[in-house]
């Protein structure tokens, strides 16, 4: 584990992915003391070399999280990288507090347990800051990526599953869809993108289209949409041909060595912003 440095310390919740270990080497970059609870069987090892200290929790243990925090003197977290959500289903083990929160959401979506856990942290004098902050650059760009252009087929696909994410982000339901002439093959839900690329590659057997893009009223603190080389090496297995991301709203990891895998293998990498009138723009306005 590295040495503390001597600074105010920021608290990271760590899932799993390069995500968390991007934050903490930004963070400690700027000055400040990272303060990690990682998450067992998410969040990777190598964390421990990232971040000055590190606390191993379970899923659901938000007073362990809360103590721990207000041991350190933290005042301020973010939450950073995945947690496989189906692990609700099976291996979340709450502590008293994480266990009485649990039992008072209604609905266990997305954004009603983060927030539910934000709010948590907050009465606890915990701030809650945007995911983001000292990562901006990770932002994904808007504008064609790859040297593959879309077809007039493949960007009539877009415009159609672009209206369809939105919508199922409205319903809090997932982030992403995968569609082929103008049909929905997939539906992002609990399992994540890759599983859903993956099914909807299966029924659409070749150049199927994915769409990603934040939820309407997307609390940046938590759950931003991102892809990775992982992404397109799904969609490349599944003979898939187009990924189309929200720009500015969404986070892109390993940009150079994902931009390589998609022209390698013949697909359409792109970010695209939607205007007042709901038209996709690909080259920013100026």
């Amino acid at each position: 584990m590295i040495e503390p440095v001597p600074s105010v310390p920021i608290g990271l919740i760590a899932g799993g992915g390069q995500f968390p270990l991007l934050f903490a080497e930004a963070a400690r970059a700027r000055g400040r003391r990272v303060v990690a609870m990682a998450h067992l069987h998410e969040t990777s090892n190598e964390l421990e070399q990232k971040a000055d200290v590190v606390y191993w929790v379970k899923l659901g243990q938000l007073g362990k999280i809360i103590n721990n925090f207000h041991q350190e003197g933290v005042r301020e977290t973010v939450f950073a990288g995945t947690i496989t959500k189906t692990r609700i289903f099976r291996d979340i083990l709450p502590d008293f507090k994480g266990l009485t929160l649990w039992n008072k959401i209604d609905i266990h979506q997305d954004d009603a347990i983060l927030r539910a856990v934000a709010a948590a942290l907050e009465a606890e004098g915990i701030a809650v800051l945007p995911s983001t902050c000292y990562l901006e650059h990770l932002f994904f760009p808007q504008g064609l990526l790859t040297r593959k252009k879309p077809s007039g087929e493949q960007w009539e696909d877009i415009r159609f599953g672009w209206k369809i994410a939105r919508e199922i982000g409205r319903l809090d339901i997932g982030q992403c869809v995968v569609v082929r002439d103008r049909s929905v093959l997939a539906v992002e839900a609990i399992e994540g993108t890759d599983a859903a690329i993956r099914r909807g590659g299966e029924l659409g057997r070749s150049g199927v289209v994915v769409v990603k893009l934040k939820k309407p009223g997307q609390d940046f603190r938590f759950d931003l949409p991102a892809t990775g080389v992982r992404t397109i090496e799904t969609l490349a297995a599944v003979n898939g041909a187009v990924l189309a991301v929200e720009a500015g709203q969404s986070l892109i990891f390993d940009r150079p060595a994902m931009v390589r895998a998609a022209d390698a293998a013949g697909l359409v990498l792109v970010g695209l912003v939607e205007n007042e009138q709901g038209e996709l723009q690909l080259q920013a306005a100026g």
